[in-house]
Order: C-alpha cells, then sequence, then structure tokens
C-alpha cells in the first residue's frame, strides 16, 4: 500500500465514522421511541384492569402481548380461578411434604474409609475458658444421600485468620442433594432442636447441563493491561459553607448564593475557568432543605436537579458511564454541561467524603493532602493519575500491575454471567453485628474499641484465578483427609449445611442468610442447623478453631487455582500508606502531619473501594426525564419536582473487563474470618493471637466490617502493621448496652474522645 491509498483509506473511514455516528444516533432515538411506547402500553393495559368485564385473552390479542406477559403487568386479570390458583399452592406444598425419605440402600455409602483423617488440635487458647462438658460421639441429622466424613481439620498455615440475594436467573435451588459431611467431635449439652436461621434461600449449582456455565468463563472478556495513561482533570477544592476555594496555591472566598449546583458552578467557573471537578469538603449543599421531603435521597436528587438557565445534566456521549448524576444520600455526583454546549466540556461536583471524612480540616488541607496522595501512588505507580472516585483510581492502578509475563500476561478471564450472579448473591462484604443480652451483660463494665489497621491489605497475598472446578459431595467425600483439607485452604468457595456444636457459649462463626436489611446473621445458639455459602477461610476456621469444632456438611463447592492477582497492586498501595503514615506522625508541620494523615485514609478508600469495584454488582442507573415525557421501562422513581422526574433502575451485569467478584468474596471471607482469629508472626513461628475467639466469652459486644467492640481490655499486640488489632476507643462503664446500631456509634464516638484525651493526658 503507498501514502496515496493510504490517505484515501483514511478519509474513507472518516466518512465511515459518520455514517455510523448517524445510524447510532437513529437506534438511540428509535430505542427511546419504543421504551416510550411499550410504557404507555403499560399503563393503558394498568388502566384496562381496572374495568370490572376486562379480560386478560381480549387485551393480549389488542395490544400484541402473549396472555402472561398481560397478566404480569397487571396481576388482576389473571384468568385461572382463584380456586385452582390455591389448589395448585397445596398441591405443591403437599408434595414438598410427602418427598420420599432417602432409601435405606443408600446407608453403606455415608463411609468412605479414605475420608477418615486424624484429628489435629491448635494451640489452647490464652484467655482461661470455662471447661466443657464430658466429650460424647456425635449423632449426625439425617439428610437425604447423605455421605458423612469425619474431617477435623488442621490449622491453615496461610491464612492470616483472621451480601445478599436471592435466586438470581440461571441459578436454581436444590432441595434433593447429595451431601458430604465434615462433622467433628463436640461437646454435648443439653439438647436443643435445630432451628433455621433464617427463611431466605440461597442459591445452589444446577445440575446436568445447566450446571457447566458455573465452571466457565465469558467469551472475549479480559481483564488487560491497558496501553494508555489516564488523563488528569482540572481539580478545585470548595467549603461550601464559608465560601472557601483552594484552587492551585491559592485560595479565594466566593459568593455561592443559594448554593445550587448551577450558582456554585457560575462562583468556581468565574475563579477558576477551566474546571473539571470540584470536591465540596465541608458544608454539604445537596442537604438544604432536606426537611421538606420525606426521605434524604429525595432532597439529594432535588438538590442535583435544580434548574438552572447555564447549566444542564450532562448526558455523556457513546458508553460513557459517567454520563447523568449519581443520587446518593451523603456523597452524590452532579455532572453538568453548559446550557448553550451540552455536548462540550463536563464539570463534576463531588464529596470529599469518598476519599476521607475532612473532621473540620480547610481546603488547603484537603488540597494538601490530595497532592500528597498523588506523590505517595506516583512513588510506586509509575502513571498514576487521581480519578474521580477511590474506586476508579484503584481499579485503574491495579490494571497497571497486570502482568506482561508468565501464565497471566494475556490478562486474567472474566467470569461467566451465572458464575458472577451467584458470588454475588452468596459471598456477603463485611461482617457487622450487634451481640444482644441476654449473651452480653445487660450493664457494659466498659466498652473498648479495637480496628483492625488497613484490613483488607492482609489478605491480597493470595487470590483466585482461571476457571473454578466444581466439587461435588460425592467428590469432596471420596477425597482422602489430606486432600480434603488442602481444598478447603485452597481459594475456595463452599455450599455447607452448619450445625452449632453443643456446649458452644461463643460468638458465631459462619453467616446465614436471612430476609430483611442485614441479610446474614451469625448463629451461635447450639444445636442450630442452617444452610449457607462461606469462604475457605471461614470454614476452615469452623473446622479447626481452639474452642470447638463445628459440624459443617459440604453440599458443593467451587475450587479455584490459586494465584496472586492483587499481591503487586496491595504491596504498592501498602507502600504508599507507610510512607503517608511515617509523615503524619514525624513531620514537623501541623498542618503537612494533617495532611498526610488524611492522604493515608485515602490510600485505604482507594483498596477498600478499588476492591469492591471488582465484586461488581448489578448495576444500579439513575437519569432524569422532562415531566410529561415517558419513563423507560422498569424503572423506580425517586422523586420529581417542576420539570424532571429523577428516577432509577437495575442494568444487570455489565461486560466489564474488570469484574472479578470472586476476588472481592475471597478478601472479605478471610477478612470475616480474622474478626474472629488472627495469627501475629515472626518469620514463620506464630507468637500471638487476636481476635474474638480470643476474647472470653460474653465479652464481645459488636462486630463492625473490621473492629471489635469488647467489654474488656485485650492483651493484643499492636506493630504498626496491616491487620494489626489497635485500641480505637474506650468508654468506661457502666454503661447501657446500645440496642440498635445507632446506639452503639454515638457510644463509641463517645469511647474515641475519652481514649484520646487519656492519651493525650498521658504525653503531657
Amino acid at each position: 500500500m503507498d501514502r496515496k491509498t493510504y490517505t484515501a483509506e483514511l478519509a474513507g473511514l472518516r466518512e465511515l465514522r459518520t455514517g455510523i455516528a448517524a445510524a447510532e444516533k437513529q437506534v438511540a432515538a428509535a430505542r427511546r421511541e419504543l421504551d416510550r411506547l411499550t410504557a404507555q402500553r403499560a399503563r393503558r393495559v394498568a388502566g384496562l384492569a381496572g374495568y370490572e368485564g376486562a379480560q386478560a385473552p381480549a387485551i393480549a390479542k389488542a395490544c400484541g402481548l402473549s396472555v402472561g406477559e398481560v397478566v404480569r403487568i397487571a396481576p388482576l386479570l389473571d384468568p385461572t380461578p382463584a380456586a385452582v390458583r390455591a389448589a395448585k399452592t397445596d398441591d405443591r406444598a403437599a408434595a414438598t411434604a410427602a418427598a420420599p425419605a432417602p432409601a435405606a440402600e443408600a446407608a453403606p455409602v455415608a463411609e468412605p474409609a479414605a475420608a477418615l483423617a486424624p484429628a489435629l488440635t491448635r494451640p489452647a487458647p490464652v484467655v482461661e475458658q470455662p471447661a466443657p462438658a464430658v466429650l460424647v460421639a456425635e449423632v449426625p441429622s439425617e439428610v437425604e444421600n447423605q455421605v458423612v466424613v469425619e474431617q477435623p481439620v488442621a490449622p491453615h498455615p496461610g491464612h492470616a485468620t483472621a451480601a445478599t440475594g436471592g435466586t438470581e436467573p440461571g441459578v436454581q435451588p436444590s432441595s434433593d442433594r447429595t451431601t458430604a459431611s465434615v462433622p467433628a467431635a463436640s461437646v454435648a449439652a443439653a439438647p436443643r432442636p435445630a432451628v433455621e436461621a433464617g427463611p431466605r434461600e440461597l442459591p445452589t449449582l444446577p445440575e446436568g447441563p445447566a450446571g457447566a456455565r458455573f465452571e466457565a468463563v465469558t467469551t472475549g472478556l479480559v481483564s488487560k493491561r491497558p496501553n494508555f495513561v489516564q488523563q488528569a482533570r482540572s481539580t478545585v477544592f470548595l467549603d461550601a459553607a464559608t465560601g472557601m476555594l483552594a484552587v492551585r496555591d491559592q485560595t479565594v472566598r466566593l459568593d455561592l448564593g443559594a448554593r445550587t449546583p448551577g450558582e456554585i458552578l457560575d462562583a468556581v467557573l468565574h475563579a477558576a475557568p477551566g474546571t473539571e471537578r470540584v470536591y465540596i469538603t465541608a458544608g454539604a449543599p445537596w442537604h438544604d432543605g432536606a426537611e421538606r421531603y420525606s426521605t434524604l435521597k429525595d432532597a439529594v436528587a432535588a438538590w442535583l436537579n435544580t434548574p438552572s438557565e447555564r447549566w444542564t445534566t450532562a448526558v455523556g456521549a457513546g458508553r460513557d458511564k459517567l454520563a447523568g448524576h449519581f443520587v446518593h444520600q451523603r456523597q452524590p455526583v452532579g455532572r453538568y454541561a453548559p446550557t448553550a454546549a451540552p455536548d462540550g466540556g463536563t464539570t463534576e461536583i463531588r464529596s470529599m467524603g469518598e476519599w476521607f471524612d475532612p473532621d473540620g480540616a480547610d481546603v488547603v488541607t484537603c488540597r494538601q493532602a490530595f497532592t500528597l496522595l498523588w506523590q505517595a501512588l506516583r512513588r510506586y505507580f509509575d502513571d498514576a493519575v487521581l480519578m474521580g472516585s477511590p474506586s476508579q483510581t484503584g481499579r485503574d492502578l491495579w490494571s497497571r500491575t497486570i502482568p506482561t509475563s508468565g501464565k497471566w500476561a494475556g490478562g486474567y478471564p472474566v467470569l461467566s454471567e451465572e458464575l458472577r450472579a451467584l458470588l454475588h448473591a452468596t459471598g456477603g462484604q463485611g461482617r457487622t453485628e450487634l451481640i444482644l443480652p441476654p449473651r452480653v451483660p445487660e450493664q457494659l463494665p466498659a466498652l473498648v474499641e479495637y480496628d483492625r489497621t488497613f484490613a483488607y491489605a492482609k489478605h491480597l497475598w493470595k487470590s483466585p484465578v482461571g476457571t473454578p472446578h466444581r466439587i461435588t459431595a460425592a467428590a469432596f467425600a471420596a477425597m482422602t483427609g489430606q486432600e480434603q483439607t488442602k481444598a478447603l485452604m485452597s481459594c475456595s468457595h463452599w455450599n455447607i449445611r452448619v450445625t452449632v456444636p453443643q456446649g458452644w457459649n461463643h460468638v458465631g462463626l459462619l453467616p446465614a442468610p436471612v430476609t430483611g436489611d442485614r441479610a446474614w446473621i451469625y448463629p451461635a445458639t447450639p444445636g442450630a442447623t442452617f444452610t449457607t455459602w462461606a469462604g475457605g477461610a471461614e470454614v476452615h476456621l469452623a473446622l479447626s478453631n481452639h474452642l470447638m469444632p463445628w459440624k459443617v456438611e459440604i453440599l458443593s463447592g467451587l475450587l479455584f487455582e490459586d494465584g496472586k492477582p492483587l499481591d503487586e497492586w496491595g504491596k504498592r498501595l501498602k507502600s504508599a500508606w507507610a510512607d503517608l503514615t511515617n509523615l503524619s506522625r514525624m513531620h514537623g508541620d501541623e498542618r503537612q502531619r494533617t495532611a498526610a494523615y488524611l492522604a493515608s485514609r485515602a490510600v485505604r478508600s482507594v483498596l477498600l473501594f478499588g476492591l469492591g469495584g471488582f465484586a461488581q454488582r448489578p448495576r444500579l442507573v439513575s437519569g432524569t426525564t422532562p415531566l410529561g415525557e415517558a419513563l423507560p421501562a422498569g424503572v423506580e422513581i425517586l422523586g420529581q419536582d417542576e420539570t424532571v422526574v429523577t428516577w432509577q433502575r437495575q442494568a444487570g451485569f455489565s461486560r466489564d473487563p474488570y469484574a472479578h467478584p470472586e476476588w472481592a468474596a475471597y478478601v472479605w471471607s478471610g477478612a470475616r474470618a480474622a474478626l474472629l482469629d488472627m495469627k501475629y508472626r515472626q518469620g514463620k513461628d506464630v507468637i500471638a493471637h487476636a481476635g474474638a475467639l480470643h476474647a472470653k466469652p460474653g465479652t464481645v459486644v459488636y462486630f463492625g466490617t473490621d473492629g471489635i467492640a469488647l467489654t474488656e481490655r485485650q492483651p493484643w499486640p499492636y506493630r504498626g502493621e496491616v491487620g494489626d488489632y489497635l485500641l480505637k476507643g474506650h468508654l468506661t462503664g457502666p454503661v447501657e448496652h446500645p440496642t440498635s446500631q445507632e446506639q452503639y456509634l454515638k457510644l463509641r464516638a463517645l469511647g474515641r474522645t475519652e481514649l484520646a484525651a487519656a492519651e493525650k493526658g498521658t504525653e503531657q
């Protein structure tokens, strides 16, 4: 090809680009028109249901839908007689109740000798525990087609030991499963009936061809190292309470008028032309007039959509994921474009709280914190750029650690959508639990808070990679004891049935699914039985803890290859965090110390929210529609004013090349286990333990993601390393036991204040 031909081809590409852009606009317009007509049809169908003589078949024929689709829009039109529907429900219930008992012939299968492993005990705990009752053999509960394997598991030398959703599409719950039991010797106590921890049923791995999608990856979707550098945006910092603006090395006081988005943007862009991002450090203007709305979210939505002559909502272009506002009660994101050029540049208004709590720091200190953050990251990431949020920044930095050689040089494959949905539904996040009397005293002798320093950074050294291998109950039962132990210690995710042993008198160890806001609870009542999913770290701890092994029955599991996709990313972030932490302690200037501390908190957010970004929950998309126009299908209305309606809707899973819920689930599982039991190592030697199981029974009051509150201080060493338990607060008692999380948080704040005052007095 000569230069003339090359130039001609380029010109042809430009023409093609113009044609494609025009076609995309036509498709988008057609899609909007289709959404409008579909919504109009649904409203008319629902309206016809109000007529007493309305019949679903006639309406279905008229509108071009099936009878079933019409009934889903308007359930009142269901032509099935009520008595028949009730009978069908009764038949299903009767069929469930009359399910055949397990065949007697299956009993011999329950004794695979190769699965029997010797009991491997752990060192006795440091704290004194009440003497257990006499040991007796545990009688396993009757389970359909059960395969029983006696398997106490040894402690995992590698674990630094330490959610929500019903059945997803394509993930079928199963009521008839072959199970492999992993019971351990238990302590006898007064017999108690097994109780369900909660009514919510989790999805399971389907049998047959449908199950193959749960051992697969998404074709053509791989996390690859980028070949470009992110562009920095012109950023300023604004105290909306005082009007102080920090731009470059200057501060300016602005008149913000009524503090609407338009007035803020007018003032900021006049003082700092070309600004693309405004961080609000104090003042939270989106809460102005919140008392006029039923919810805080409604107030925020109304503020974001305050009409302005010169500004409009930025609609983005193409597949721009940042188009439109993001409605959040305390950390919203407003995206605006000039009315005169709506397709031009975008200016964002964001909350500083996305990165760290300013805690009274002025705009100059906040800006200096951002400068120190960038400098610290740049030392370990050559092309570090601070993006709009810590989540975006974290994932971008991680993408630049993808190896350029070795097995994963081509990138990490993204799991199938079915498997991601399963992990989303069964992999909870941090443990949040308030333990109530009588398990703890009504009057607390004290409230002592411990917080794990930069906790998640401790659990990044190993993560699952590649396509998982499904482990059935029969396959697990056929393993040797050593193979079972290795499987549980590997990167894995298990569907299990759990029984709390008789004589147990401490906190719960494994999460159980329940309905409601909490989603997960941690049963601790002896004899309680529940079915759940848990990571290998938690299952291993339940079987190997030093107090009393629990009974765990393996229903099925997913076993991944052990890898290190997050290790390099975590090491670099830990180094940046350590640099800033040291600077916050040693710098001679108080403002610089404060800025360095805030920057270290921002590094924590980069890791914490970057990890959460890998989870890639189903997308929640929000947007606005002019009043009077048809809304998109399937939206939830958040609020409206005189001109627009604000809405949100679930958009499902996107084809995100950085979606790795298996990594987030594994780290979260390890962190939950570390709240119960964490080892302090010196070289290869374990020199101490910490965690709830190393406190006396009845002293643990609260679990909060990476912290614990107790009624007394603990002898846990603090070395300033990631994962260590730091004494964060001490409220002298007697203290009334909090009855809610809100009450606990108030007491926690008092405890932190009291401890800070005591430490300051000691220094003086």
